[in-house]
């Protein structure tokens, strides 16, 4: 059974501490981010460049594009790397995100094995410079990053794309985490609306608490059949120290942190996101909103990031076991 649906009526929502779209965007988006800093997460140049300053892992940079007589410059740029990833600066929930796996003689290899061109990739970099996947459709830069090579504990829990994992953080505080999957339907993206599974996390012990796709609960990966319920996040406090650590970075209250778990670098920083979507609360089974408030009473309170994530842990990271 669905832990809510569209016929779920507003005063059971309410009992489960559902937060919704008006209460995030008025109570928390709305009073915790200000204005003036939402450049420094919707662009994921500038991002990358203020976590590189914080002494943040971020995926290397290979280059960027920023105008349309430069697209054929996009071959030159990536003909000594063997993956690579071309994405817009300020794109959201995944599109315009082209993952090249390899290349030769001509042809560049996506992880579903299709094959494109010269002439497709530049098409590419010039449909993204026009603004054809930026929030509001403005002109957009290109970047151009190398590949991250997904840990191999993962191995099985994610089809044709990297893993990664989302913490809502609020005023420094880790409140809540999941683990986003891509699948065949998602076309290889960690795009829950596209259908990707999204893995509720207990944020003290990494291990999974619950699995949806569309909204939907399962236990196995709908393309490869991995026990999902098996799923344990490795190096959690590390990473749990970084999504806490983007607070002072970025000077947002309310921020999404995307990190991944590099093979041999660890966990980095993909991109903040100042307006996270609510379906973490599905994958979680748990509402936001009694998490919030216990942030809340606290006060001004001067609290280090490992005093932030302890309470985190104590407060909501009781492990009752995977649930459908």
């Amino acid at each position: 059974m669905a832990f809510w649906n569209r016929y779920t009526s507003p005063f059971k929502l309410a009992s489960l501490g559902i937060m919704g779209m008006n209460q995030r965007n008025i109570n928390y988006i709305g009073r915790y981010n200000p204005r003036s800093l939402y450049p420094l997460v919707d662009n994921k140049l500038k991002t990358k460049r203020i976590a590189i300053d914080a002494g943040v892992t971020v995926p290397k940079l290979i280059g960027t594009i920023s105008f349309q007589h430069e697209v054929g410059r996009i071959t030159k740029m990536v003909q000594d790397w063997p993956g690579f990833c071309i994405k817009p600066a300020r794109g959201s929930g995944g599109k315009g995100i082209l993952v090249i796996l390899s290349h030769e003689n001509g042809l560049y290899y996506k992880p579903n094995g299709q094959a494109c061109n010269q002439a497709d990739l530049e098409r590419h970099v010039s449909n993204i410079l026009a603004g054809l996947f930026s929030l509001g459709g403005k002109p957009d830069l290109v970047m151009v990053e190398d590949l991250i090579n997904f840990d191999d504990v993962f191995d099985g829990y994610s089809f044709e794309g990297v893993p990664d994992t989302r913490v809502i953080v609020f005023k420094g505080f880790p409140v809540m985490a999941m683990m986003r999957l891509s699948t065949s339907s998602s076309d290889g993206k960690a795009n829950l609306h596209q259908g990707a599974v999204g893995v509720g996390i207990c944020l003290r012990t990494g291990r999974a608490l619950r699995a949806v796709q569309y909204n939907e609960p399962l236990r196995y990966h709908p393309d490869t059949q991995k026990d999902l319920f098996e799923l344990q996040v490795p190096h959690w406090h590390k990473l749990l120290t970084l999504a806490s650590s983007c607070y002072e970075m970025s000077g947002l209250g309310y921020l999404g942190t995307d990190m991944v778990l590099d093979k041999k670098r660890g966990p980095m920083l993909l991109e903040l996101n100042a307006r996270p979507g609510l379906s973490i609360q599905i994958a979680n089974a748990a509402g936001l909103l009694p998490r919030l408030r216990a942030v809340t009473k606290l006060g001004k309170v001067s609290m280090s990031v490992e005093e932030r994530i302890q309470f985190a842990m104590d407060k909501f990271g009781i492990f009752t076991g995977p649930q459908l």
